[in-house]
């Protein structure tokens, strides 16, 4: 039988053990008024306005704030789905919202916006011939520079058979939020402007892809004159 001395040293040690997480279980299970220790302060102790409280900031010194007119939350349907994602009962959009109108104005503004954002990859006539795409071409030609062996994906012609299938809204999508490798541009472009280059978009498909009889009556004239 071992000593009692060293009896009583292994129970101390025993209760040393078990007696934390005995105080915790206790702590945790008793309901106090008092705050309880916070080792890590992180924002649990923050000056802040409570629900139904003045605050003297405002004129109403209401601290519950009214939302902001027009704001809706990330991710909430919007109201208008044809104006802010393009589509319209699900289904891609094949015409402008109702705000907007097909005017040359409009047009050319997609043209300007077209030429700003979208020619650098896209090229001017959409091909895909852009100046970002005539670099990167360039260093991969060169074999001891430095992304030889890489990759480079060239950005999709506007004139490929399936580009040009896309309807508006799906063109205004793909401005706003992007495709595959390409990013979209919701964040630099307003909305209205979105909706001009896609429209724009379609103008230059149909400059490269028209004939004879989307030309007005009254100019067809002069395309024979130019044949000659």
């Amino acid at each position: 039988m071992p000593p009692r001395w060293l009896i009583f040293i292994a129970l101390l040690a025993t209760i040393a053990a078990v007696l934390p997480f005995a105080i915790v279980a206790r702590v945790r299970a008793t309901p106090d008024a008092n705050r309880g220790v916070h080792i890590f302060q992180d924002m649990v102790f923050q000056p802040k306005f409570k629900t139904q409280t003045k605050n003297p900031l405002f004129a109403d010194q209401r601290s519950m704030r009214p939302a902001v007119l027009g704001a809706v939350a990330r991710d909430e349907t919007y109201i208008d789905a044809h104006y802010w994602d393009g589509t319209v009962q699900g289904e891609w959009a094949e015409s402008l919202p109702s705000q907007l109108q097909l005017t040359d104005a409009f047009i050319k503004r997609g043209q300007e916006r077209f030429n700003i954002y979208c020619s650098a990859c896209h090229g001017f006539s959409g091909y895909g011939n852009g100046i970002v795409n005539q670099r990167a071409m360039a260093l991969m030609a060169d074999t001891n520079g430095p992304v030889a062996g890489t990759r480079w994906v060239a950005a999709k012609s506007l004139h490929d058979p399936l580009v040009r299938e896309h309807r508006l809204g799906m063109l205004f999508n793909i401005v706003s939020n992007g495709i595959r490798n390409m990013a979209g541009y919701q964040g630099q472009i307003t909305t209205d402007d979105r909706w001009a280059i896609a429209c724009y978009v379609q103008a230059l498909q149909r400059s490269q892809n028209a004939s004879t009889q989307d030309v007005p009556p009254e100019l067809r004239k002069d395309l024979s004159l130019l044949k000659n």
